[in-house]
């Protein structure tokens, strides 16, 4: 069930970019949050955590969106309710 989530949230998630930008320029979030988030995406993108190599192709490339869309939902958690209902994102 977990998985139909992830994948549903990535086929939505170009919708979600006035989200993240408000998120970051939001007084409503904390700053250890919004720090937490930056650094998770920064350390992916330095360090990619692979289970499954990318030279796999299609199975590499299925743990880098888990793992991206796992640090996304994260920050949809740690955004305060207004901000989540404003833009009719859920967190589950």
């Amino acid at each position: 069930m977990r998985f139909f989530r992830r994948l549903k949230f990535l086929f939505k998630f170009h919708k979600s970019f006035p989200f993240f930008k408000e998120f970051y320029l939001s007084k409503e979030v904390r700053v250890t949050a919004k720090l937490a988030s930056l650094i998770l995406i920064i350390g992916y993108i330095v360090f990619p955590f692979d289970l499954i190599p990318d030279y796999l192709l299609v199975l590499g490339l299925f743990d880098d969106v888990m793992v991206a869309t796992l640090i996304l939902q994260q920050m949809v958690k740690m955004a305060p309710d207004s901000l989540r209902k404003k833009y009719d994102i859920e967190s589950k």
